[in-house]
């Protein structure tokens, strides 16, 4: 591990990975519990779009993935706000993103490796602009949750009554599904697009089948994002793969180990109840 460490590479991964993990189970946990799950993964096909522009106008692709990807969440927003359902916002910029994504693709000349890259993540790559850039994105996040935590608390579990009592609750989903914007473009760059929705739902799926309050669930799910980021990067080193697939392996194995604690914790709990 000490002999991985020596290497510039792997330490800005490890950097890298730390501070999305932590990003994606805070996010990740409001999504799930609010049965967003799919808007992850909506908005990482929808950054796809901003990838391929960044690359075809020579822009930073992170930063147009940025812009494009912030600009839809609030159409989607703006979408549900007049009646359209959840998951046909989601869907109807889901296909506008991949339209302009492979539009822009078939008009270059190709962009070989680098979108590649962010298709499939990339975290052993990260220069000194992306870890600056993943740095002050995820410290907004967590800034903003952190300050505005009792208010997505509230509108998590009882959104009615936090609208009933002030709450701008308007304001507060479009800071959320921002947020996850961002989650979801600062992600692209450890996982990449196909599997961001899998960093972000996975951690905190399996800490809510092992813990009992919201804090606690928080606090495992940023847990089991982090080991399975090190156990990941570890392996993807050692076996030379792809690190990105292996975190979300990992992660994979975190969810059904929580599923098994789960399922012996309910028997143990019928079998008690029994005698």
């Amino acid at each position: 591990m000490l002999d991985m460490l020596e290497y510039g590479f792997m330490q800005r991964a490890f950097i890298a990975g730390t501070l999305i993990a932590i990003v994606c189970s805070v996010i990740g946990l409001f999504l799930v519990l609010r049965r967003m799950s799919l808007m992850g993964d909506g908005l990482a096909h929808i950054a796809f779009a901003g990838i391929a522009g960044g690359m075809f106008f020579n822009i930073y692709p992170l930063l147009s993935a940025l812009v494009f990807t912030v600009l839809s969440a609030l159409g989607i927003q703006r979408l549900k706000d007049m009646k359209v359902h959840g998951d046909a916002a989601i869907a109807i910029f889901f296909s506008f993103g991949l339209a302009v994504g492979i539009t822009l693709i078939s008009m270059s000349k190709g962009f070989g490796m680098d979108l590649f890259s962010y298709l499939f993540g990339s975290i052993l790559a990260v220069n000194e602009t992306d870890l600056a850039f993943i740095s002050v994105l995820c410290a907004v996040t967590v800034a903003l949750v952190w300050l505005f935590y009792k208010e997505l608390f509230y509108i998590t579990f009882d959104e009615e009554s936090a609208r009933a009592g002030g709450l701008p609750v308007e304001k507060l989903n479009t800071m959320l599904i921002v947020l996850t914007a961002v989650t979801v473009v600062v992600s692209m760059r450890v996982v990449g697009v196909l599997l961001v929705s899998s960093y972000i739902v996975l951690p905190a799926s399996a800490a809510l089948l092992i813990s009992r309050s919201f804090q606690n669930t928080l606090f495992l799910a940023a847990a089991i994002a982090l080991a399975s980021t090190v156990v990941g990067l570890t392996a993807a080193f050692y076996f030379d793969a792809a690190a990105g697939g292996a975190i979300v392996l990992v992660l994979v194995g975190a969810f059904v180990s929580a599923m098994i604690l789960h399922k012996l914790r309910v028997n143990a709990a019928r079998e008690a109840n029994l005698h």
